[in-house]
C-alpha cells in the first residue's frame, strides 16, 4: 500500500507541473506572426495576419499581450489563442512590461512616452519626453527600467515616476530582461553585444557577435533567449545562452524576430494539492 501511494503522489505531482511546459512566444515583426516553441525547439503558429507585432509579455494568468507596431494596437490572448483588442490609438508602441499590482506597461516608439494600464484597460501617461523607448523591464524592488534607443541611455523610474541614467553610452539598446538575481541583461542591437549590468550599474559584456540583437527573455532555469535579425529577412535566429554565457542556437530561418516571453510555468492545481494532501493524510492514518 506504501508503495502504491508513494506512485500515485509521484503521478498526480508530475501531472500538475509538467504537463504544461515552459513554452517560449516569439513575435516575428516581418512575417506578422506570433510563434510559439515547445522547450524542444517544435515551432507552432500561434496567432497570425498581424501588422509588425513587436513586444510580447505574459500577465499572471497566463493571457499573452502583444503590441503590434503598424496597427498602433494591443491584443491579448487567453492561453487557447483567443483573441481581443486592449488598446488602440496608439502610435507605434514596443515594448511590454507588467508591474507587481498587474497594472500594464507600454513604450510608445513614435510619441516618446510610456502608458501605464490598468488591468480594466484604463490609460495614462507614466513617462514622456524620451527620444525612441523601446524595451521596458521591472525590477523586484518596482523600479522600471526603459532602453531609449536614440539616445543609447537606459532610464530607471520609481513606482512614483522620479527618473535618473542607469547606463548610457550604449549603441542602440533594443530590449531589456532581469535574471533572478537582479541583474539586468541589455540587447544592443548596433553593436551586436548583449551587456549586464549589476544592480549598481556596473557594465561587462555578456555575449558578442549577436548581430541585429532584440528581444530578450529568461526561462525558469535561468537560461537567457535572445533574438536576433542577423543580416536579413530569413535570416533571424533565437539563441539560447547558459547562465555560464554558452552559445547555441534555438530557432532559425526567422523573418525578423523581435519581442520574446515566455509562458509562466503553471503552479500545481488545487485538486492535485487537495489529492496529495488527502493521500498523506490517509497514509498517515494507515501507520497509526
Amino acid at each position: 500500500m506504501k508503495l502504491h501511494l508513494l506512485t500515485l503522489i509521484t503521478s498526480v505531482l508530475a501531472f500538475s507541473t509538467t504537463t504544461q511546459g515552459q513554452n517560449l512566444f516569439e513575435a516575428d515583426s516581418g512575417g506578422g506572426t506570433v510563434y510559439e516553441y515547445t522547450p524542444g525547439g517544435v515551432q507552432s503558429a500561434f496567432a497570425s495576419g498581424l501588422n509588425e507585432p513587436s513586444g510580447l509579455v505574459f500577465n499572471g494568468a497566463g493571457n499573452l499581450f502583444q503590441t503590434d507596431y503598424g496597427s498602433g494596437s494591443i491584443y491579448e490572448y487567453t492561453p487557447g489563442g483567443v483573441q481581443s483588442t486592449f488598446a488602440t490609438g496608439l502610435s507605434a508602441p514596443a515594448g511590454l512590461a507588467f508591474n507587481s499590482a498587474g497594472n500594464l506597461f507600454a513604450a510608445d516608439y513614435h510619441t516618446g512616452n510610456i502608458y501605464e494600464f490598468t488591468p480594466g484597460g484604463v490609460q495614462s501617461t507614466f513617462a514622456s519626453g524620451l527620444a525612441e523607448p523601446n524595451g521596458l523591464a521591472f525590477n523586484s524592488a518596482g523600479n522600471l527600467f526603459v532602453a531609449d534607443s536614440i539616445t543609447g541611455d537606459i532610464y530607471k523610474y520609481t513606482s512614483g515616476g522620479v527618473q535618473s541614467i542607469f547606463a548610457s553610452g550604449l549603441a542602440t539598446p533594443t530590449d531589456l530582461a532581469f535574471n533572478s538575481a537582479g541583474v539586468l541583461f541589455e540587447a544592443d542591437y548596433s553593436s551586436g553585444n548583449i551587456y549586464e549590468f549589476t544592480p549598481g550599474g556596473v557594465r561587462s559584456t555578456f555575449a558578442s557577435g549577436v548581430q541585429g540583437a532584440e528581444g530578450l527573455a529568461f526561462d525558469s532555469a535561468g537560461n537567457l533567449f535572445a533574438a536576433a535579425f542577423n543580416a536579413g529577412p530569413g535570416s533571424g535566429s533565437i539563441y539560447k545562452f547558459t547562465p555560464g554565457g554558452v552559445q547555441s542556437t534555438f530557432a532559425s530561418g526567422l523573418t525578423y524576430p523581435e519581442g520574446l516571453a515566455f509562458q509562466p510555468v503553471p503552479e500545481p492545481s488545487s485538486w492535485a494539492t487537495l489529492v496529495v494532501g488527502s493521500l498523506a493524510l490517509l497514509s498517515l492514518r494507515r501507520k497509526a
